[in-house]
């Protein structure tokens, strides 16, 4: 079946310059990166495209031959005319248009088995690439279900290509796919249409004009992706053949002219033509399961009860956080405290003590302790995710998306933001409309995200560490703020959208896939990069921001001085008091006020200035709980500073506002532009400001204190 050593082109490339390298191509929802994580184990590289912040995911692998060879994951495509850009991506890779990243060697084309004939029309294109090509047929479980069966050789034999079958999932079928990715894999010519004599036409006038620049031939398939663009400006811009653009524009006005409705002759002709192939290959039986999907979706996709549903899978969610994340949090919040003593007994009193203590333990480790409860969510967003019902929970939200101006498909970016701003961010390159794109960005950050989460569950422990239902009523006010976040998304979404972003109502169109067993496996592996990225973080960024706030808030030193009357005089004291007047309104003191200037570099680093700034002061015991600190701290005139008024206050700001740099970055980089950036962090920054100043004047004129 392997099409091996014949005398056709082959594909080597020299071992030392660099790894033999496939592309991993798929639709979205084929099972992709499961295939990608069943190849490569924990052997795999994280990144992004240099210029474009689209995850770039690279791996390796052993072949059964023992060669070492490398695997790109690029982003799930139906076809290889890109109308996103994270589709742009795959198709510039494909075609080796990219400078970052090499011409993929080979291509391993991962596809929908129950889904065949829609999956095949981007292997069709692929095979025109003239490259080597293994079509891995995915989920054949799912096509079991369905009473179909495919006869794999003949399916081989018709595409002219090896095709394995396999159920990524359960890694079945992964040892003869392995077989087959060698470095003497060839590609063989299979794969060409032929179309109405008016457009072949058009197509070698194209290939003449290329001679005639003394350009290298490409491909006939660019060609023809070239002829039937929307946008010919923009994808011969993509094609780097910008010179090719009038010219194209002048063969459409041609082929117009005796066919208004070429675009579509073209499109069913590959359909047709991929009926026809699998015609013979697959015998469709008695459907055995497919009926459970829709039975499930009677209800989570109904009116009112698929709301239900999604009410008890969100409170579900965050109950969690608290319930199985506090236990933990908890183990590590004593063992970090036992370390801090330790040190403590081992140095003798001095700076190097106090930086130990104060700035590095006092700082990193406030925010390592919630690293559990952050795991949690993400493993419940990846168990949304793998089972298949994030689709469901985007088309039971599509009216109400509709309803404020958003996109359908701005739901997945809003839900992803939960765990990160920033890959929610990446999510909108999905959507095809640059307005609605733009617009999904400069809301997704209301979305409360996990680095919020360490500072609303530092809020709740001053406000409810007296109440014997502090979990409880921990879980109902961080509800509260999550739904509060996405509040604002949505009001910020109508105003926009009826102001900056005017245009007809976006309308969804998604897949929705068969409910699936969700991988354990996939969903830890997710859980283990995102906390190797958190403690990263915390090991560089808040670390040495810890330890420069622990200078700040620890000198100048006088003689004789408590470490509680330094702190009156520190430089992070001076920072604090000059802005107190703008911020007291808002029930926040100078402390507190640096705690907000540090959270820009990011939000989580709040909690690590209390720690510093908490930890430092004087008690009557060696080492105080945080939030009891917080909850003894005072005004001059006697009243909590950490009053259930303020602690609100302080939560609702957080909530709104923007207080991220990398953030920002990421942002401009989408956008293209520093004016989209700086907007952003003005606009919610002052919204985040009004929406505190107004909660606790009212709540003062109202007489809570």
């Amino acid at each position: 079946m392997a099409l091996l050593k014949k005398d056709e082109r082959a594909f080597k490339t020299d071992p030392v310059s660099k790894l033999f390298t496939f592309a991993l191509v798929g639709n979205p929802n084929s099972g992709k990166t499961t295939l990608f994580n069943a190849l490569t184990g924990l052997r795999q590289k994280i990144a992004n495209y240099p210029g474009v912040t689209v995850e770039k995911k690279v791996g390796v692998f052993y072949n059964l031959h023992g060669e070492k060879c490398q695997i790109i994951d690029l982003p799930g495509t139906y076809s290889l005319l890109p109308h996103s850009p994270d589709e742009k991506i795959t198709t510039e890779v494909l075609l080796g248009l990219r400078e970052d990243t090499p011409k993929p060697d080979a291509v391993i084309c991962i596809v929908d088995a129950s889904n065949l004939e829609r999956s095949l029309y981007l292997v069709s294109q692929i095979l025109e690439l003239e490259l080597p090509v293994v079509v891995a047929l995915n989920m054949i479980d799912e096509l079991a279900a369905k009473g179909w069966e495919i006869d794999f050789k003949a399916l081989s034999q018709k595409l002219n290509c090896p095709v394995v079958p396999c159920q990524a999932n359960k890694k079945s079928g992964i040892v003869p796919l392995k077989a087959l990715l060698t470095k003497e894999l060839v590609y063989s010519r299979s794969f060409i249409l032929h179309y109405p004599d008016f457009i072949e036409k058009e197509i070698e006038a194209l290939e003449e004009l290329i001679r005639a620049h003394n350009r290298r031939p490409v491909e006939r398939i660019v060609l023809l992706l070239l002829l039937t663009s929307p946008d010919p400006d923009e994808t011969a811009k993509l094609f780097h053949l910008g010179f090719m653009a009038q010219a194209v524009k002048s063969s459409q006005e041609k082929i117009g002219k005796i066919n208004p409705a070429w675009r579509d002759v073209v499109v069913r002709k590959r359909f047709t033509t991929l009926q026809n192939l699998i015609k013979g290959t697959v015998k469709k039986g008695v459907q055995l399961s497919r009926g459970l999907s829709d039975r499930i979706d009677r209800y989570v996709a109904h009116p009112f009860w698929g709301w239900l549903i999604f009410s008890f899978a969100m409170g579900l969610m965050f109950l969690a956080v608290f319930g199985m994340g506090s236990y933990p949090k908890d183990w590590i919040d004593e063992g970090i405290r036992k370390i801090s003593e330790k040190i403590q007994d081992f140095f003798p009193p001095g700076e190097l003590r106090d930086l130990i203590c104060q700035g590095v333990i006092g700082g990193a480790g406030n925010v390592v302790v919630f690293l559990p409860q952050i795991l949690v969510l993400f493993f419940f967003i990846g168990l949304l995710e793998d089972t298949g019902y994030m689709a469901r929970a985007a088309f039971l939200m599509d009216k109400l998306m509709n309803a404020v101006g958003l996109h359908g498909k701005s739901f997945l970016p809003l839900l992803s933001s939960h765990a990160c701003a920033i890959p929610g961010i990446l999510s909108a390159r999905t959507i095809d409309s640059p307005k609605d794109r733009l617009l999904t960005i400069l809301i997704a950050p209301f979305a409360s995200c996990s680095a919020r989460l360490p500072v609303y569950v530092l809020m709740c422990g001053v406000l409810f560490s007296k109440s014997s239902h502090s979990v409880l009523w921990s879980t109902l006010t961080i509800f509260f703020l999550y739904f509060m976040g996405i509040g604002g998304a949505f009001f910020f979404a109508w105003i926009f959208k009826n102001t900056l972003f005017k245009g007809r109502q976006p309308f969804l169109l998604l897949e929705l896939p068969p409910y699936r067993r969700p991988s354990i496996k996939s969903i830890g592996l997710q859980m283990y990069e995102r906390s190797l990225a958190f403690l990263k973080r915390a090991g560089t960024i808040i670390v040495a921001v810890s330890i420069l706030l622990w200078f700040f808030s620890t000198h100048p030193k006088l003689q004789g001085e408590s470490s509680s009357q330094t702190l009156s005089h520190s430089f992070a004291a001076s920072i604090g008091h000059f802005i107190e007047p703008a911020i007291k309104p808002l029930g926040f003191n100078w402390k507190i006020g640096v705690g907000l200037l540090s959270a820009q570099a990011a939000r989580e680093m709040f909690v690590s200035t209390m720690g510093i700034i908490y930890t430092g002061e004087e008690t009557n015991e060696d080492i105080l709980p945080l939030a009891q600190a917080m909850s003894n701290d005072k005004w001059p005139d006697g009243r909590r500073v950490f009053s259930p008024l303020s602690c609100l206050s302080l939560m609702i700001y957080f909530a709104f506002s923007l207080q991220c740099l990398s953030t920002v970055a990421v942002v401009r980089r989408e956008t293209g532009s520093w004016k989209w950036a700086a907007f952003q962090f003005a606009y919610m920054t002052s919204f985040a400001y009004i929406c505190s100043f107004l909660f606790y004047q009212i709540g003062l004129l109202l007489g809570f204190r």
